[in-house]
């Protein structure tokens, strides 16, 4: 064996006793990395789940937990290895922050589908109005929530438009009132087209008996005196009967002589005469 072949196995034999503790010890974290990921990943997982927090959340934030486990257990290894870790950190900050720059409003949809399904202002099925447009709430996803509109349109709303905007959720409660206003003519008597209204609501078995509706005169107007009438009902309950009772009505003011006037203008007409 020559001089330079012995130096040769020399080198690579101090190399892998300097070494090769930290390769095994490098393959040992690896592997029992993994392990304990996917540990982790099951444990938020059924916690998650035990939180009765949307699904599409939950499988989102298990993979992400996942993803973030596997980022550490890869840098602990490397640096088991002796290499420097420090300019791999500032690599994967930097790609983190231009990537965040790129899709800043991907981001910002992200995030306001978290607080959606967090705090949950609104859930699938119900009818809600935001971002200037209403509708059914078919999902909820991470980025977009898909309404569906009473003709049966489809509209995709990025999040952060419904977060950044006043939401009204009609379905939220259990009760409505609605909000009627009734036009008669001066002419007509206020007391019986008052009791009209009271016994139509006192017969509708849909309107909720505790709580009592306000029938009163709401303005006298230029052509008419106008009776607000507010009744409530279940939420479920409210078109329904805001098309009945608006047609109940018409049918019994019509049946006991209470005028609902049109618009009327008095015009003068005043004739010149003129000098021949």
């Amino acid at each position: 064996m020559s001089i330079e072949t012995f130096e040769i196995l020399k080198g690579i034999q101090v190399d892998v006793a300097k070494y090769g503790m930290n390769i095994l010890g490098s393959i040992f974290i690896v592997v029992f990395g993994m392990f304990f990921s996917k540990k982790i990943k099951n444990i938020t997982n059924r916690f998650l789940k035990k939180s009765n927090i949307d699904k599409s959340l939950i499988s989102f934030v298990s993979q992400l937990v996942y993803v973030l486990c596997i980022v550490f257990v890869s840098v602990s290894a490397l640096n088991n290895l002796g290499m420097s870790t420090t300019s791999f950190v500032a690599v994967l900050g930097a790609s983190g922050f231009a990537v965040g720059l790129a899709f800043q409003g991907t981001l910002s949809n992200f995030a306001s589908g978290i607080l959606i399904l967090i705090f949950k202002p609104f859930r699938t099925g119900d009818y809600i109005q935001g971002a200037s447009t209403e509708g059914s709430v078919e999902e909820i996803q991470i980025f977009n929530t898909i309404l569906k509109t009473p003709d049966n349109k489809t509209i995709i709303v990025p999040n952060a438009k419904l977060t950044s905007d006043n939401i009204t959720n009609f379905t939220l409660q259990g009760k409505r009132r609605i909000d009627f206003i009734f036009g008669i003519s001066y002419d007509s008597d206020i007391r019986t087209a008052k009791n009209i209204i009271k016994k139509v609501f006192d017969e509708d078995k849909k309107i909720l008996k505790d709580i009592e509706p306000i029938i009163g005169v709401h303005e006298l107007a230029d052509s008419s005196i106008n009776i607000a009438a507010r009744p409530w009902v279940k939420t479920a309950d409210y078109w329904d009967e805001y098309y009945y009772l608006m047609e109940k009505i018409k049918y019994e003011f019509d049946k006991n002589g209470i005028e609902i006037p049109y618009p009327q203008s008095v015009v003068y007409h005043k004739q010149l005469e003129i000098e021949k």
